[in-house]
């Protein structure tokens, strides 16, 4: 099964010119972003689960759903099923599994609501906010003197930080329905997204340097 790899808009033309050339694409492709292939397989990650689209997936419903699915597409039930419905079965598991990993952890979650929206794109150049990137750049500064003593420090500076971003879409985030939460307020979910992920990028060197002394 060949699968191109998609890389920015003239990739994405290649995939639709692909897809009417009747190339397939496996549900469970890597090559793929997460938004475009729900249109692919003809389902999201939240029609497979039967979940409503949101921003903060109910984790008790979550993990009802995985384990229904998972003995709906377990391939012990299909070993007298055609090679190629061994193939879907086996494609739409690797599916089930992968929006598990995605629910299951809220930043990747709100990426994938931003996918399907169309507001987030591969390896897009999102420009945040000049304050932020100065108090950025203050706490990288401070990494490059951080030692054993400091890094508690810093720590508890990030998750401050950390908790300051939530709060500003925590209640986006809580209270978000799919058609009816202003396009604006995706925008604010989106700036968290990215300000979330630079943060987390100065986390995991700090955690680097702390595991250094």
């Amino acid at each position: 099964m060949f699968v191109p790899q998609v890389t920015g808009f003239s990739g994405l033309i290649s995939l639709w010119q692909g897809i009417f050339a009747g190339m397939t694409y496996p549900c469970s492709s890597q090559a793929v972003p997460a938004g475009i292939l729900g249109y692919l397989c003809g389902m999201n990650y939240f029609d497979l689960f039967e979940l409503p689209v949101t921003l903060l997936v109910d984790r008790s419903r979550l993990a009802q759903q995985y384990f229904a699915l998972q003995k709906k597409y377990h391939p012990d039930f299909y070993t007298r099923a055609t090679a190629e419905e061994q193939a879907d079965v086996l494609e739409k598991s690797a599916m089930v599994n992968k929006a598990f990993r995605t629910f299951q952890q809220p930043d990747l979650t709100i990426r994938y609501v931003l996918e399907l929206k169309g507001l987030l794109q591969e390896e897009e150049k999102y420009e945040l906010p000049p304050d932020f990137l100065m108090d950025m750049m203050e706490l990288n500064e401070a990494l490059t003197e951080a030692d054993a003593g400091s890094t508690a420090v810093l720590e508890a500076k990030l998750a401050g930080i950390a908790g300051e971003l939530y709060a500003e879409v925590q209640g986006i985030l809580e209270n978000y329905t799919d058609g009816s939460t202003p396009a604006g307020d995706l925008q604010q979910v989106k700036a968290y997204y990215y300000k979330k992920k630079y943060l987390e990028r100065i986390r995991e060197r700090l955690r680097n340097i702390a595991s250094q002394n």
